[in-house]
């Protein structure tokens, strides 16, 4: 099946911004909770360690991914572990809430284009479920300025374009459903736009379908990497681990 770059709402400039905020913090929620990312601590160790830093620049945080809990996970061997939350809609209440939860975490409140990073961001850059929004050229634009800036990746996609995965996003109203009540912070609209106007689960049903559609296969991420320039400066690793029912695609880019 070959990549498809249909339309997401989380994309569209008119979506409303606190819909969005609901959307990713859903996510963030359901990544936390299932332990989602498990299997990428040590490659997102390995990024820090290449990198010799201790700083994480998140792009495209959304509501913060599952970094909350990789966070606690990660501090164990790296105590002085800092994270820099960053977005192009940020979501600044959970931006707040992420940082209430653990003090290492800090935020940037303007929009930060991940094709663009402003160079005083310094530290491991990372992604989580985002590289899809991107087309090919803005993909390989967000690779390009990693090593223009000499800066460590590491891009983290959490379905891939496969029916098993497509399917498993069937069921995505389900889980908003079941987990509304519980996300933090709490929030009337969430509750009035998840039951009673069912925004929220339709938009998720979609955008996570499309997400499918749109992710890089590890082949096309190699295409990507091939065609940048100056690429042989830099180690590229990418794979697929296994998480729990589900996979996750990596790539790790790191200065030779």
């Amino acid at each position: 099946m070959g990549r498809i770059h249909l339309f997401e709402f989380e994309d569209q400039k008119w979506f409303p911004n606190f819909l969005r905020n609901y959307g990713t913090d859903f996510l963030q929620f359901l990544s936390n909770k299932t332990k989602l990312y498990k299997p990428v601590i040590p490659i997102i160790k390995k990024g820090l360690s290449k990198a010799d830093t201790n700083q994480i620049v998140d792009l495209g945080s959304g509501g913060g991914g599952g970094l909350l809990w990789l966070n606690s996970e990660l501090i164990k061997d790296i105590p002085d572990l800092k994270i820099i939350l960053t977005d192009y809609y940020p979501n600044i209440p959970a931006f707040e809430y992420t940082k209430k939860l653990a003090n290492n975490f800090e935020f940037i409140s303007v929009p930060i284009d991940a094709r663009n990073v402003p160079k005083e961001l310094k530290g491991l850059r990372t992604q989580f479920l985002s590289l899809h929004h991107f087309k090919p050229q803005d993909a390989r634009q967000i690779l390009q300025n990693a090593v223009d800036s000499n800066a460590a990746i590491a891009i983290f996609e959490a379905q891939e374009r496969s029916v098993p995965s497509i399917l498993a996003m069937l069921f995505s109203p389900i889980s908003v459903w079941l987990t509304t009540p519980f996300i933090r912070p709490f929030k009337l609209g969430r509750i009035l736009f998840t039951y009673l106007i069912p925004i929220v689960p339709l938009f998720v049903l979609w955008d996570g379908v499309v997400s499918s559609l749109r992710t890089y296969s590890i082949k096309e991420m190699q295409e990507l990497v091939t065609s940048l320039d100056n690429s042989d400066d830099y180690n590229w690793d990418m794979g697929k681990l296994k998480s729990g029912p589900g996979v996750v695609l990596y790539m790790l880019g790191t200065k030779r």
